[in-house]
Parts: structure tokens; C-alpha cells; sequence
């Protein structure tokens, strides 16, 4: 008699191996009768009710042909696992369309919108570092304020640019190199008032050797006033006894003209930025030597490195009207390193534009009033007027004295009107 539950059939194993079934055998059934187990709620103890067999209750129908089948199917024999294109919800899967969705198209104008958010904040980053480091480097060393008896202020700004022959953090090989020699102290070896304005900018060079009376001042370190006694003296010599103070006190007295800012740049600093900008394009009608600057051109274009432009804007002892020749040479090699300065190869390149403005800024001595807008003002002016939008001129003379270049005070003053009601300029100087 068989002993075993309906279903089960020992003929069927033909006395083989019965693990699991209740056999002594000592080795599983192979992988096909491993079947996943529903698991129902546990079995009672032994007791009444208890399902026979030592507690093991009987197991579900898998319908794999034995017999077993009822109906219970886990959905992993289909292939229906979540997240997979035939499980639920996917596309080859039950209420699935039978194709993948489409990728959504990029969203152009959002990806447009923080693109541009990005490089604006980059920008406003990049100009607000910048100028905060350009405006640490400029030298505000000039005090207009111990300037005394000054004249009345006018319309528009004016400018008085020096170039000196500052020796000031040279070593002796630069000082050699560029023919400076090693005088102690410090001239103006260049002077110039460059007004802007409403009717457009005008630049007067003055010369080094324009004769001028020292009026009254007070000294820039003692304080102490030192009375005008009409001693008549070289522009040039103002600035050698008492500095930037004292020349400006000496323009105003002898011009009648307010100067609002003061700039002045060294020998090295000047040699500096033409280095910086790759040197500047130069057309010369007729070559000139001069032993004293180092100067030796040809006629014909060239271009002129800082060594060779600092020679160029010194020479006067190559030309016979040596002071004003030299004024003129200045304001044409101003205009071509300004165009040089503006090129887009020189804004738009960090690699040239900042150490431009670092040798620039370095090499700038300016009063505690000028700011950067200022300084950019005077630049853009400077361009212009050289550029051929304004007008370029020297002071102008009627003759000489003693060695010394007499302006013409008819002149003079006729042109200080112009400029102090900010007029376009008719005067012409020589």
C-alpha cells in the first residue's frame, strides 16, 4: 500500500533517487525539480489540524507537466522584471506602446539663457578683479593740494603729461643699455597739457627750454613759502628744484590755466611698455644719429623696440631747432604707440594687454586725485588727438632769450581762453 499523498508515485522514479522526498538518498534532485517555493503562512505545530507528514505541508503546482499546476506564475519565467523592456511598464511589456520613447529634445533657450548668465558674471568678475589690480599698482604720489594761489577751474580737464628722465630702479647695465647716463636727482625731459573736453581734445607740448618765471610756492616736503623773487629759469628746471608740485605751480603761473591732473612716467617705465606691446611701426622721411641719446635710424618704416623709441623721443642734438623738433618727434611716436596700445592684438590678448598695463601702471607717478576713469580718459583722448580727431600743437614762441624759448603771450593767452571755455581750439603754435 502506498503511504504517500495523492500526486506522489515512487514507480515513476524507478527506485531512483529520492532526496527530498522522504528517500535515504545522500545526493539533491537535479536543478529541474527546484522549483520557487510560494511560501504560505507558517504551518501550526503538532496538534490537532496539523497537516501530516512531520509538519511539511504539500507543495503548489507549477504546471510543468507533473501534475502541478495551479495557475500561480511569479512573473520571472516571462522575463517581466521591473525596469526591463518587456517588465511592466516597459515598452514591450503589458500597456507598453511596443516602441522606446523618444529622448525629449534639448531645451536650447534655457541651456542659451545660463550659458550667457555664466559668461556675464565671468565677465563682471574678471573687470572687477582687474581694475582693483590696476587701480593697487598706480603711484598717487603727487599732492595738488600744496599747489597755492591756483587759478580759477575752467570747463572740461586738463592734463599736464611729464616724462622724465627718472633713473629711479635701474641697474647700471639698463641705465648703459639705454644711454641714460647716471645723473643724480631728476628733469623733465618732456612736458605736455593735454585738455578734453565737449569740442574735442587739443595737446600742447611745452618745451624743456620755454623760458618761465618761478612765482611764489611753498616746498612740497618743508612746507616753508619761498618767495617769487622774478627769477626767470627753463621750464624744465622748476620740476629739478622742487617737483612735480612746483612745476605745476610754475604752468599755472605763467599760463593762467588750471591743471586738474598730474602723470608722469621714468625713462625704464617708458622702455617697458614699448617692450610690451612688441615694439611700435614707425615711417621716418629722413634717418638721424645722435650720439648723446644712442639714436642711429634710417629712413623708412621700422619698428622700434623700448631701447630704440627712448633714443627716438630724446634726440635733439641731431636736429637744428633741437628743442622743438624734439617736441614733435614726441607727439608722433605718441600717436603710433597709442594706435598700438588700442589694436585689437593688444586689448583682446590677456597674454600682451595685462603686462602692457602692468609696465604702464608700474611706471606711473600720478596725484591722489586720478583715478582709473581718469587715466583711461586722458589714454582715449591722447589717442584721439593724435589720431588725427583733435588737435596736436607746440606752445607758441616768438623768440628767444638768453638760450631760453620765449612764448608768444599774445598767443598764449588767447589760447588759454579757448581752452578754459572749453572752445575748439584756432590758435597755432609753431
Amino acid at each position: 500500500m502506498n503511504d504517500w499523498p495523492d500526486g506522489w508515485d515512487d514507480s515513476r522514479d524507478n527506485g531512483g533517487n529520492r532526496y527530498g522526498r522522504g528517500s535515504a538518498g545522500a545526493q539533491p534532485e537535479s536543478a529541474r525539480v527546484m522549483r520557487q517555493v510560494r511560501r504560505g503562512p507558517a504551518s501550526p505545530g503538532p496538534g490537532p489540524g496539523a497537516p501530516p507528514y512531520g509538519g511539511v505541508p504539500q507543495q503548489p503546482a507549477y504546471g510543468d507537466g507533473d501534475g502541478y499546476d495551479n495557475g500561480y506564475d511569479s512573473g520571472y519565467s516571462t522575463g517581466q522584471v521591473y525596469g526591463s523592456p518587456n517588465g511592466p511598464g516597459g515598452p514591450q511589456g503589458p500597456g507598453g506602446t511596443g516602441t522606446r520613447d523618444p529622448r525629449p529634445a534639448p531645451n536650447w533657450r534655457r541651456r542659451i539663457k545660463w550659458t550667457a548668465i555664466t559668461l556675464v558674471t565671468l565677465l563682471v568678475v574678471v573687470s572687477v578683479g582687474t581694475y582693483f589690480w590696476a587701480d593697487s599698482k598706480l603711484h598717487r604720489d603727487v599732492d595738488l593740494s600744496k599747489v597755492i594761489d591756483r587759478p580759477e577751474a575752467g570747463k572740461g580737464t586738463n592734463y599736464l603729461i611729464v616724462g622724465s628722465d627718472s633713473r629711479a630702479g635701474m641697474s647700471a647695465e639698463e641705465k648703459k643699455k639705454l644711454h641714460t647716463g647716471s645723473a643724480e636727482g631728476k628733469r623733465t625731459d618732456s612736458m605736455m597739457i593735454l585738455h578734453t573736453g565737449d569740442n574735442g581734445s587739443t595737446l600742447i607740448s611745452l618745451p624743456r627750454d620755454s623760458d618761465v618765471e618761478i612765482p611764489t610756492y611753498k616746498g612740497s616736503d618743508s612746507g616753508k613759502t619761498y618767495q617769487g623773487t622774478g627769477r626767470h629759469v627753463k621750464l624744465n628746471a622748476a620740476y629739478a628744484e622742487d617737483g612735480p608740485e612746483l612745476l605745476v605751480r610754475t604752468v599755472e603761473f605763467n599760463t593762467g590755466l588750471r591743471i586738474d591732473h598730474y602723470t608722469e612716467i621714468g625713462f625704464g617705465g617708458f622702455a617697458k611698455i614699448v617692450d610690451a606691446v612688441g615694439g611700435v611701426d614707425m615711417t621716418l622721411d629722413k634717418g638721424f644719429k645722435d650720439k648723446y641719446s644712442g639714436a642711429d635710424f634710417k629712413a623708412g618704416k621700422q619698428t622700434l623696440n623700448g631701447e630704440q623709441a627712448l633714443a627716438f623721443v630724446r634726440t635733439r642734438h641731431a636736429f637744428a631747432a633741437s628743442d622743438l623738433e624734439r617736441t614733435k618727434n614726441q607727439q608722433k611716436f605718441l600717436a603710433a604707440l597709442a594706435h598700438q596700445v588700442a589694436t585689437p592684438s593688444t586689448v583682446l590678448n590677456p597674454f600682451t594687454l595685462y603686462p602692457t598695463m602692468g609696465a604702464g601702471l608700474d611706471s606711473l607717478t600720478v596725484d591722489k586725485d586720478m583715478s582709473l576713469w581718469d587715466l583711461a580718459d586722458m589714454f582715449w583722448a591722447m589717442k584721439g588727438v593724435t589720431g588725427g580727431d583733435g588737435k596736436s600743437m607746440n606752445m607758441p614762441i616768438s623768440g628767444s632769450t638768453g638760450g631760453n624759448l620765449v612764448w608768444d603771450k599774445t598767443k598764449v593767452k588767447e589760447l588759454v581762453g579757448e581752452l578754459r571755455n572749453d572752445d575748439k581750439v584756432t590758435v597755432s603754435g609753431n
